[in-house]
Parts: structure tokens; C-alpha cells; sequence
């Protein structure tokens, strides 16, 4: 056996071992929060879409003459769903925003990772959305 077969046998001290694994754990943590910022803009995404869906489609029906909803009614309801769901994103930002504070303090953690990305992606997009049937309003 070569020394240095022997030093690489040599067992991890408790400190180290501690260390590895509290690195670990923050690992397991930041991916934690991507899956839940993710889960987040997934059921906004769904919101906003259902919501636009929703407004072109009771549109449609009162462009055909339809006199079974007022003339609010589908800007109404598409505006309350594109907003929940803009909302439910910018939520999930802000809460893994302050994830990620938190986890600065067991090392280096990257801003733009890809969940933070399509995050702000959406939440423009459903802002976008809810500004654009608001302007149909006036």
C-alpha cells in the first residue's frame, strides 16, 4: 500500500463530515425551494391562462348577439383570474426570494437560476395579460 493509497483512507474528521453534509442540506434545500417556486408559477400559469381563456371565450359569445351575461361580465372574470394568478406568482417570487436569503448564509448561492428565471417571465407575462384586458375596460 503507497501513502497515498493510505491518506486517502484516512477518515473524514467530524467537522468535515458535518460541514459536507450541512452543504448538502442546503443543496437539498435551494432545489426544495426551485420545485415550490415552480409549483407556484405552475398553478399561476394555469390561472392566467384559464382567465384569458375565459374572457375570449364569453367575449365571443357576446359578439354573436348572446344576452345571457352583461357587459362586464367576461372582462370581469378574466381580469379576477389573470390578477389571482399574476399574484400567486409574484407571491411564490417574494417567498423564494427570501429562501434564498436565507440560504446565502451556508455559501454562495446563484440569483439567476432557472426556476427564479421563468418565475419573472411569467409574472410579466401575466402582468401583461391583466393590463391588456384592463385597457379594453376604458
Amino acid at each position: 500500500m503507497s501513502t497515498t493509497e493510505a491518506a486517502a483512507k484516512v477518515p473524514l474528521t467530524s467537522n468535515q463530515l458535518a460541514e459536507e453534509r450541512t452543504d448538502l442540506a442546503a443543496n437539498r434545500t435551494l432545489m426544495a425551494a426551485d420545485r415550490s417556486l415552480m409549483a407556484w408559477v405552475r398553478t399561476g400559469l394555469s390561472m392566467i391562462s384559464f382567465g384569458f381563456t375565459i374572457y375570449k371565450l364569453l367575449e365571443g359569445f357576446q359578439t354573436k348577439g348572446s344576452e345571457v351575461f352583461d357587459t362586464h361580465s367576461p372582462r370581469g372574470v378574466g381580469l379576477f383570474l389573470t390578477g389571482l394568478g399574476t399574484v400567486a406568482i409574484v407571491m411564490g417570487t417574494i417567498e423564494y426570494w427570501h429562501r434564498r436569503r436565507e440560504l446565502l448564509a451556508y455559501g454562495k448561492v446563484s440569483l439567476w437560476r432557472p426556476a427564479f428565471v421563468m418565475a419573472m417571465i411569467m409574472c410579466l407575462t401575466g402582468l401583461f395579460l391583466f393590463f391588456g384586458i384592463t385597457a379594453k375596460l376604458l
